[in-house]
């Protein structure tokens, strides 16, 4: 909702990026929904076009005359990484259309470093959320309703 905390929160993100990895990019991508804003101000910090990958289908690609020149090398931004599911979708979708991904940056890191995305990660903040199987919801827990957010209809 607000333009310009999104641009200091990708400065901050980009900030925690080494120079090294900055000075290969030529590219930012993002997955849809969540890392569209992040990625966009992430690119505009960068001076770098910003294209997102949607999934209407279930798998990830490039859609509305975005392309990617054959061996771009992309900067993956996300908003919130959990699992890294998403991100490793996202990482291989690049592939696919062409590019390479030579790091991930996003503004949260949930796993609290313990995510493995197969490239180096930069995440603003970490932050380790527990999380339960079903059967072992500690009582206190298990009387507040669940809600899911996210993408995944799963």
């Amino acid at each position: 909702m607000s333009p310009a905390r999104a641009a200091r929160l990708a400065e901050a993100v980009v900030a925690g990026i080494p120079a090294d990895v900055l000075d290969r990019i030529d590219v930012v991508v993002s997955p849809a929904m969540g890392g569209i804003i992040i990625g966009h101000e992430v690119g505009r910090a960068l001076g770098k076009d910003a294209l997102f990958l949607e999934r209407p289908e279930g798998v990830f690609h490039l859609r509305r005359g975005f392309a990617l020149e054959t061996g771009a090398q992309v900067l993956m931004v996300e908003d919130v990484v959990t699992t890294g599911l998403s991100s490793r979708e996202a990482i291989a979708a690049v592939a696919r259309e062409g590019g390479n991904v030579v790091a991930e940056c996003a503004i949260i890191d949930r796993s609290c470093g313990s995510v493995d995305l197969g490239v180096p990660f930069y995440p603003l903040v970490s932050i380790d959320f527990p999380t339960y199987d079903e059967a072992d919801i500690p009582e206190a827990l298990a009387g507040v309703a669940v809600t899911k957010p996210g993408s995944r209809k799963e």
